[in-house]
């Protein structure tokens, strides 16, 4: 314990040095802002967090997050409209190139009100608590609400995970010594791992595909995946809503109100994080997610009956390990 002590105490001090002048700087810049408080995003409580969040959180993980030459920019200014939209969840991850970094110098003042995640791929304990701390660090924050372990794809990778050197031991040692608040697990590519992982460990959230498209794939994520995470109250976060603007391809999909509400409407589903390139885009998103109504059965079967002619193009991400 004394040794997770100090690891924690340095993480602290380190983030503080480096992560002071920054967040000032951002509180200043944010105190001239006198635009008028927007309306809500409608709220659901995370599954067993017991968190109450928006329905709609920002994905880090796309340009200009993800990076690009004279990226950054353009990044903050997306980060900052999220804050003043009233945007509560950021999701990110260690391998979204300079995502925490772009994050960490905008967030800060903000961190008492929001719910930051973010992400490991390691599989072993010590490769896990390397990138917890670099994303710590980048994020100049000295907690994270959710650290998930990232894109598990296969059963082998469970039984490394869970193994008595697993990327499970720093997730319980963060969460002991409240670096993290709560246990998740991600994937897109066999919905029957992610079934099983949460069958194996408490898992307090999962973050899986869920869209139109998802039943005419032949390894559908909802009807495997949301029982489960509903029989252990696991909060459902939605990624993957769009395809990445493949469900609006040859007119599968009439537009974002169809594809959120899709998602959202999802038994089990208690939100989503959707990725913006740009500020506008970001903008058009929250106003739809504000808008939201849960869509009725037969709303729902006609939209995932019009994108069963391009579930093929649409579900291109789940050949990703």
């Amino acid at each position: 314990m004394t040794e997770g002590k100090t690891r924690r105490n340095f993480l602290i001090t380190s983030i503080a040095i480096t992560g002071g002048i920054v967040a000032t700087n951002a509180f200043e810049q944010n105190t001239t802002n006198t635009a008028t408080p927007p309306a809500t995003i409608p709220e659901r409580v995370l599954g067993r967090t017991e968190v109450n969040l928006p329905i709609f959180g920002f994905g880090a993980g796309q340009m200009p997050l993800s990076g690009g030459e004279g990226k950054e920019g353009d990044a903050k200014a997306i980060i900052q409209r999220a804050l003043e939209l009233g945007i509560r969840y950021f999701d990110t991850a260690a391998s979204y190139g300079p995502s925490e970094d772009y994050l960490g110098k905008v967030l800060p003042p903000h961190r008492s009100k929001l719910f930051l995640a973010s992400k490991t791929d390691q599989r072993d304990r010590d490769g896990a608590w390397r990138e917890l701390e670099r994303s710590l660090k980048r994020l100049n924050t000295d907690y994270l609400d959710l650290w998930q372990l990232h894109r598990v794809s296969f059963s082998e990778e469970l039984d490394t995970i869970f193994s008595s050197s697993g990327a499970i031991k720093a997730l319980e040692e963060a969460i002991e010594q409240k670096l993290v608040r709560f246990a998740g697990i991600t994937g897109h590519h066999d919905p029957q791992v992610i079934a099983e992982g949460l069958r194996r460990y408490p898992f307090h959230t999962t973050l899986i595909p869920v869209n139109a498209a998802d039943k005419h794939h032949p390894r559908p994520f909802i009807p495997v995946v949301l029982p489960v995470a509903q029989e252990k109250n696991v909060g459902v976060i939605a990624m993957k809503v769009l395809a990445y603007g493949r469900l609006f391809k040859s007119g599968a999909l009439t537009g974002m109100e169809e594809a959120l509400g899709y998602t959202l409407s999802q038994p089990g589903v208690h939100c989503c994080v959707i990725a913006a390139q740009t500020v506008p885009q970001l903008e058009n998103n929250v106003k739809i997610a504000r808008a939201f109504v849960p869509l009725k059965e037969p709303e729902l079967t006609a939209i995932a009956g019009r994108a069963a002619n391009v579930w093929e193009d649409s579900t291109f991400f789940r050949a990703w390990t």
